[in-house]
């Protein structure tokens, strides 16, 4: 123990927190009494050790671009991740230019990451349901419902968490004005989806972007992002955002004008953004400290007098200061520019991955932009980002079967035997492996969906095998599509083979369209072959449907 004489430590605690609550105070008083408390004989060091642990700001990233920034964001998901996890941050944001590239590759390693404490929180659950229903023995079942909610609270607090964004460009007038340099580019935009909402959101205003508002650069507008601002987190972002650029232009009506704006659309979720990236060594770009020196100014400012919250980000491109020479090459690449050109771009070479320790010595002096990082990893909530495969309804004939017949016809019970039976009725998953199954392809619900199109899959592929070989089928035969069918099936696809069926079918004997002969894992199909979606005899050759 550092500290022995416990008074001694709520001292020192309670003198910090009225130097903080003291906007006009320094860390000089709070040195200052230090010193003067060190003369009463105290442990010097143990204070001194104190003060930076009591002063340490817990920090999370929320403005860094990976590989998929391309030729401008130069470090790998996995990179970005494992550095942070071993800082013990608890989670960072992707927010990559204007796309959603890393999204997938960013949570599915977060996932696998996190599948330790996952696993310890889903036992856990397990076992309190068990001793709740009396299938799990316990002799004292309140405290040991207690126990294991502790520990999962213990396993929850393990988590890395993944938040979901985007460096957004908003078109300067509107997305729909495409009419030279004004509206070329965008001021940036931090974005960032709180919850599934939020994520529903921004999928659609980067598409939007992409669709509508593309012209040298992917752009939204005020009428997207207000028409989209549920669920969603915003900052001002770095010099290029619409604040930062007005202080700079010394147009603060302006400035003022689109924090008002962004206030009264998204509330409490949105932020005014610091950086310092203050260049150190020669061949770096040292314009731009000055610029956020001037920006922080006013934001503090701002901040004070809208009532809107700081924060503090490092705009990462790269995981570690050393790779900053590699990340300005890119940057050549990037702008087509010689090493040696004068006039080429230049970054500050501050952009790497900053620790918790360098990004509080940097911003000590603003705590309270540190601390709100992780007010908005405390907003955005945990959720997934898989779903079953979303596939057109194909028409199936009445006269056939409805899904509202389906649903009086069967009970969960008989899917659940159903799909986790293999093609010869034997099971081959145990009772949870088969509800993950059926929670992956959509639930119960689309459950009944994919057993009728299943069903009607069936009912042409056979009709075609007699036709093509003769009734009745031969052992082969009928092995090979009922092997075919039920990976069709149990793997949620029935419906995309008879769609691919309705226009192969209609390209051939409608629209006078040549149809190839196909190729790949699902071109080597029995199914595809008795339909005459390929003319090929494939009874005799070692073809991979699952590859599929």
């Amino acid at each position: 123990m550092l500290f022995n004489d416990i008074r001694c430590k709520n001292r020192v605690i309670l003198k910090y927190q009225q130097v903080i609550e003291d906007r006009n105070a320094s860390v000089d008083n709070f040195l200052e009494f230090i010193l003067v408390y060190n003369g009463g004989g105290r442990n010097f060091m143990a204070l001194i050790y104190l003060l930076i642990s009591i002063i340490m700001q817990d920090f999370v990233h929320l403005h860094v671009h990976t590989q998929y920034s391309l030729l401008d964001g130069q470090a790998s998901v996995s990179r970005l991740v494992d550095k942070a996890m071993q800082n013990e941050m608890k989670g960072i944001a992707v927010t990559d230019h204007g796309s959603m590239f890393g999204i997938k590759e960013f949570t599915n390693y977060v996932n696998k990451k996190n599948s330790g404490p996952q696993a310890e929180i889903k036992a856990l659950k397990k076992r309190i349901a068990g001793i709740e229903d009396g299938t799990v023995q316990s002799g004292n079942k309140e405290e040991e419902i207690a126990d294991c909610k502790a520990q999962i609270a213990e396993a929850e607090s393990k988590l890395f968490k993944p938040i979901i964004g985007c460096e957004m460009y908003v078109a300067r007038r509107t997305m729909d004005l495409k009419e030279g340099k004004p509206d070329q580019s965008g001021y940036h935009l931090v974005v960032l989806a709180k919850n599934k909402q939020g994520y529903h959101n921004l999928i659609k205003l980067v598409s939007h972007a992409w669709t509508r508002g593309y012209y040298m650069r992917p752009r939204t507008d005020r009428t997207e992002l207000e028409k989209y601002h549920e669920g969603l987190i915003v900052s001002t972002a770095c010099l290029g955002g619409e604040v930062p650029r007005r202080i700079t232009a010394d147009q603060f009506a302006e400035a003022e004008e689109a924090i008002q704006w962004y206030k009264r659309v998204f509330g409490d979720d949105f932020y005014l953004e610091m950086q310092r990236h203050k260049a150190t060594v020669p061949r770096a770009n040292h314009e731009c400290y000055p610029m956020q020196v001037k920006v922080n100014k006013y934001l503090m400012e701002f901040s004070r007098k809208f009532g809107v919250k700081l924060i503090c980000t490092n705009d990462v491109h790269f995981v570690d200061e050393e790779s900053a020479e590699a990340h300005d090459r890119l940057i050549c690449l990037s702008t087509g520019k010689d090493l040696d050109d004068p006039t080429r771009m230049l970054y500050t070479k501050q952009e790497w991955m900053k620790t918790r320790e360098e990004m509080n010595e940097i911003f000590a002096d603003v705590p309270e932009a540190l601390s709100n990082t992780l007010e908005i990893l405390n907003k955005v909530e945990y959720y997934s980002i898989d779903h079953a495969p979303i596939m057109p309804t194909f028409a199936i004939p009445e006269d056939f079967g409805t899904e509202e017949g389906y649903r009086r016809k069967y009970t969960e019970k008989d899917l659940f035997d159903e799909f986790t039976q293999d093609e010869n009725g034997q099971v081959v998953l145990s009772e949870e492996q088969g509800l993950d199954k059926i929670k992956r392809l959509g639930g119960y619900d689309k459950l009944y969906r994919i057993k009728l199109e299943g069903d009607y899959l069936a009912k042409l592929a056979f009709d075609g095998a007699k036709k093509r070989y003769g009734d009745p089928l031969t052992d082969e035969v009928r092995e090979r599509l009922n092997f075919e069918l039920y990976i069709m099936k149990t793997m949620g696809f029935p419906g995309y083979f008879l769609i691919v069926q309705d226009f192969i079918n209609a390209a051939r004997e409608e629209l006078g369209v040549s149809v190839g002969p196909g190729r790949g894992s699902a071109a080597g199909s029995a199914v595809a072959t008795v339909w005459e979606l390929l003319r090929l005899i494939l009874f005799n050759m070692i073809c991979c449907l699952s590859a599929f």
